[in-house]
């Protein structure tokens, strides 16, 4: 079954389950394992932080139903689930289809609020004060040297065994009508702190204390330095995640199950 989701991260310790912790996965194992009679596990297209939010998360679990019972649906689960998360669609997946290692990208948003006097009070959980004026067009176009096919070592938190190969195929801030600016990131996937270090790489851009070509210099190090700063999970939203027609979930599955090398295709979120 494939499950579109939305939580508000500021209460969760992120989405992997954790032992004596708050989780996204947690809560949502919990009812579901209820409902059900059954233990179940689930697996998400990417695994958030603790205080990311998500908009259009997408989960998987497998079930051992006879035949699809139709009592089993959102407004079932979400009678049972907190406030805080909740479960918009419940589908019976397609062949194939694994949340994870079916996609072929997610995007994330990042919002900033460079007004002197501060963020809107109602939104100041999901936007980051910021109290020197940006210009976007240079961290646009610093953001250029970013995109595509790159070893970003430089810009994740590293893990034993893992690649930091990423494709970025979209990187572009823009202004919402409040006023806030807010960066539009897609890629095939991110590795942990990603996000959050690319957008402390393009502030100082836009502030003018670095160059435009200062983030594509820290890139092309390939090692993790203290002026790039990581930024605060809360104003990270996940909003999308993108598959393939259903004939190819297979073998994109096939693709991204494959371990990375300079060139290949995605492997993990």
């Amino acid at each position: 079954m494939r499950l579109d989701i939305s939580y508000d991260g500021r209460d969760f310790a992120g989405w992997a389950r954790q032992k004596d912790l708050r989780t996204v996965q947690g809560d949502l194992e919990r009812v579901l394992s209820q409902i059900l009679r059954a233990r179940v596990s689930i697996t998400c297209a990417g695994r958030t932080d603790a205080g990311v939010h998500a908009r259009g998360q997408v989960a998987h679990l497998d079930v051992d139903l006879p035949e699809w019972d139709p009592y089993f649906d959102a407004s079932r689960i979400n009678r049972a689930l907190p406030d805080d998360v909740r479960v918009w669609t419940v589908t019976q997946a397609p062949p194939g289809f694994d949340a994870r290692f079916s996609a072929l990208w997610r995007r994330y948003s990042y919002r900033v609020s460079d007004d002197p006097s501060g963020p809107d009070p109602l939104v100041r959980h999901m936007s980051m004060p910021w109290f020197r004026r940006l210009d976007l067009d240079l961290m646009n176009e610093a953001g250029q040297g970013l995109v595509g096919e790159h070893e970003f070592t430089a810009f994740c938190k590293y893990r034993e065994r893992a690649t930091s190969i990423r494709e970025i195929a979209h990187l572009r801030w823009e202004r919402e009508l409040s006023g806030a600016a807010v960066l539009h990131i897609q890629a095939d996937a991110f590795c942990r702190s990603m996000v959050r270090s690319i957008v402390g790489s393009l502030l100082p851009v836009g502030d003018g204390r670095k160059s435009v070509d200062w983030p594509a210099e820290v890139l092309a190090g390939r090692a993790r330095t203290p002026w790039v700063a990581v930024m605060p999970a809360y104003p990270l939203v996940l909003e999308e995640v993108g598959y393939p027609p259903d004939h190819e979930l297979e073998a994109r599955q096939a693709i991204t199950r494959t371990m990375r090398s300079a060139g290949t295709a995605v492997v993990s979120d």
